[in-house]
């Protein structure tokens, strides 16, 4: 891959991180009851503190229609103050506790998973999966921008990073188009019949893969005190009805809906709805 290949898009990367943006706006809107602003920066600010050992790293890894890594470097006085918001205690500065790292996370949470519904609607089927770190990713950065949070003195800043693998995910690349071949002359049924018998060449070779299916039968966003008073016999009511279809996922993609019966004394799903690339 050139040099070329990774340099980042603006048009592709600022829509990106815009949702972010907008995403922590909605969640901290919604926790504190009052709006709380939230700007993207993309030079690092001059209230920015340098690198510690201290800092909060929370790397977010993507699959499904987007694959890639960004990962969100939390100075001590925003963890405490992100958690202080969770939390609905008033603003006082503080040394960073486990509690505040774990409410710094719980909100970034709550924030992915604004991001990944509106991903969904957009770009298709995507996951998740938050991790909290003492150290930055191992990755490089091939891109970095801040998010400034509120607009409190001294502000709230998030320095960000996405990796070489999420940028080129990010590409709308363009299909290519290959010339007329003047040898197979300009007969539109024989270069259609040629492309199908392509096609069925090339899928016959792929006949035997094996492929991991998933059913999905819904989902529910949960609060960390709700996490942290599970025990066994709680019940999780999820964001979807009985009567409702569950979904069959193949790669992070919807590819077909149905309900659930008993087939040899294991669970079934009996399709009802199929999609080529995702319903």
């Amino acid at each position: 891959m050139t040099d070329e290949a990774l340099t980042p898009n603006p048009r592709e990367v600022l829509p990106f991180l815009q949702l972010w943006v907008d995403s922590f706006s909605q969640a901290l809107g919604e926790i504190a009851g009052v709006p709380f602003a939230t700007m993207l920066v993309s030079e690092t600010p001059g209230e920015a503190a340098p690198a510690t050992p201290a800092d909060l790293w929370i790397v977010a890894a993507y699959s499904g229609a987007i694959r890639g890594e960004i990962s969100f470097r939390v100075a001590p006085p925003t963890t405490v103050r992100l958690a202080q918001v969770l939390m609905n205690e008033p603003a006082a500065p503080g040394e960073v506790t486990a509690d505040h790292r774990e409410a710094a996370l719980e909100l970034l949470r709550q924030v992915s998973g604004l991001v990944a519904a509106e991903l969904r609607r957009t770009r298709g089927e995507v996951q998740l999966h938050l991790e909290a770190s003492a150290a930055p990713p191992s990755w490089p950065a091939s891109f970095t921008a801040w998010f400034r949070v509120g607009e409190e003195t001294p502000p709230m800043l998030i320095e960000v990073h996405l990796s070489a693998a999420l940028l080129a995910s990010l590409r709308k690349e363009q299909p290519a188009t290959d010339p007329p071949d003047a040898s197979r002359g300009t007969n539109p049924s024989a270069a259609a019949a040629s492309s199908q018998h392509d096609g069925q060449v090339n899928l016959g070779l792929l006949m035997d893969v094996e492929l991991d299916a998933t059913l999905r039968f819904g989902g529910r966003r949960m609060l960390l005190r709700e996490l942290l008073d599970l025990n066994p016999g709680s019940v999780i009511a999820l964001d979807r009805q009985v009567q409702e279809p569950v979904d069959m996922l193949l790669d992070g993609r919807i590819v077909a809906r149905g309900e659930v019966v008993v087939s040899g004394g294991n669970y079934a799903l009996r399709v009802t709805e199929v999609g080529p690339t995702g319903i």
